[in-house]
């Protein structure tokens, strides 16, 4: 295809700016051409037919003449500078009319392929007139993005042509994980562990920070009756403690190859990012400090520990548009170079495929001088397939075969699994729809049976 066919294509593919013939405009031709050609029977003259022809033309180009001018078309669009992963946001164009004449118009906006484009948008806009149009939008892979362009093609007045032209407007968006979870834990707790089927344990009878007096309930420790308030309101009252705060959490999250499995909704380092946010959210929101280290073959991102709310936005911008690698993770090196970076005893909480990390034996060692030290706690996302295919009746020889291997990889699993617990390094599964609650009451049981 030479170039200047790829330039008229480009305008048909709402490229760039020219002027493109409407349907009507075509219709009036075919029109005047069956016209011409049932006249030849009583012999119209060549002159005729020119004299038809320029009037169609010289009408049509007085109808461009007076169409809108580009100059008088201003256009903005009011792009969220956030867009979470999968959830739908509105974005807005606003369109001001300065000519003197209506316009029906199409545009395309230059959103990334990755959106979802509900294109061409089509409308109407009165002389003098502005328009708020909005369309709906969201984002299936995280990450920054320029929004540069917006293609805009409008009619002429009578609608025999069609002008387009692009409007340079730059917008940045940034594409962050799914805080749904997150934002629920946030709003209530209890709530969030409870729908999902767990609850906060209850925190184990021992020293910890005061909290408030309140009345006594049957199966309070008689050792916490405050004895002075209670004979001040001539009731019993009993003291209410909470685990101290101020403790370290380190959240690993792996970026290596096996990270990037499909699940039902995005990938395994998708659900990893989103649990690790909403339990960063459970320590900040408890007063403890939170540190992340994102790693795949080296360190990716590493976001020192800090207390505070404002350490969870701190943690969400760094790690928002981590991706997966097609390299194998070295979780020795990691290990030893989180080492030298959090002294303090903390609690290293790494979001990664147990089934990989199990054979890494290089990573056994570094564990157990860590356990000397830190307390570790894995998890993991179940392997839906291997446990379907678990549960398969054997009816063909076939079934029974991948029936039997599955379970083979299942009592590996388990042998392996029990090596490592047995170096007190435990090792957890959860289901995608569940690792955040798992995470989440996890670390509360930590914390409150005072194992930092």
């Amino acid at each position: 295809m030479t170039k200047p066919l790829k330039n008229l294509w480009g305008q048909f593919l709402f490229q760039g700016r020219g002027i493109l013939p409407t349907y009507r405009l075509l219709i009036v031709y075919l029109i005047l051409s069956i016209g011409l050609i049932i006249g030849t029977a009583w012999g119209i003259t060549w002159s005729v037919v020119i004299l038809l022809n320029g009037l169609i033309l010289l009408g049509s180009l007085i109808d461009l003449l007076f169409s809108a001018k580009r100059s008088q078309l201003i256009i903005h669009r009011t792009l969220p500078e956030e867009m979470e992963r999968g959830l739908s946001c509105n974005v807005q164009i606003t369109i001001t009319n300065a000519s003197g004449s209506p316009i029906r118009f199409r545009l395309v906006d230059g959103i990334p392929q990755s959106f979802k484009r509900p294109f061409p948008l089509h409308g109407l806009i009165l002389n003098d007139t502005t328009s708020v149009l909005q369309y709906e939008t969201k984002a299936a892979v995280r990450g920054k993005y320029k929004v540069t362009k917006l293609h805009f093609r409008y009619k002429s007045t009578i609608g025999l042509w069609e002008k387009q032209t692009t409007f340079e407007i730059e917008d940045t968006v940034k594409v962050i994980p799914d805080l749904t979870e997150t934002k629920q834990f946030l709003e209530s707790a209890q709530q969030f562990l409870l729908y999902e089927g767990l609850k906060i344990r209850k925190q184990k009878s021992g020293p910890g920070e005061f909290s408030k007096i309140r009345n006594y309930v049957v199966g309070d420790d008689p050792r916490k009756i405050n004895w002075r308030q209670t004979a001040k309101l001539r009731e019993v009252m009993s003291n209410e403690y909470e685990p101290e705060h101020g403790k370290y959490m380190t959240i690993l999250i792996d970026c290596g190859r096996m990270m990037g499995a499909e699940l039902s909704k995005g990938n395994r380092l998708e659900k990893a990012l989103e649990a690790a946010i909403t339990v960063a959210a459970a320590a900040l929101k408890n007063g403890d400090y939170v540190s992340v280290l994102a790693f795949s073959k080296e360190v990716k991102v590493f976001v020192p520990p800090a207390k505070g709310m404002e350490q969870l936005q701190t943690i969400l911008h760094s790690i928002y548009n981590i991706q997966v690698d097609s390299n194998e993770s070295n979780y020795a090196a990691i290990l030893h170079y989180v080492q030298t970076v959090q002294k303090k005893r903390s609690l290293f909480l790494l979001f990664s495929d147990v089934r990989t990390f199990l054979h890494e034996e290089g990573a056994l060692s570094y564990l157990k001088r860590l356990r000397r030290r830190h307390l570790f706690l894995m998890i993991g996302i179940e392997d839906v397939t291997l446990l379907t295919r678990i549960k398969d009746m054997p009816e063909t020889v076939q079934t029974a075969m991948v029936k039997s291997m599955a379970q083979q990889q299942m009592l590996i699993k388990k042998r392996e699994k029990l090596k490592w617990e047995k170096q007190g390094l435990q090792m957890i599964e959860a289901r995608e729809e569940k690792l955040a609650a798992t995470a989440v009451s996890h670390y509360v049981d930590i914390m409150n049976r005072g194992l930092l």
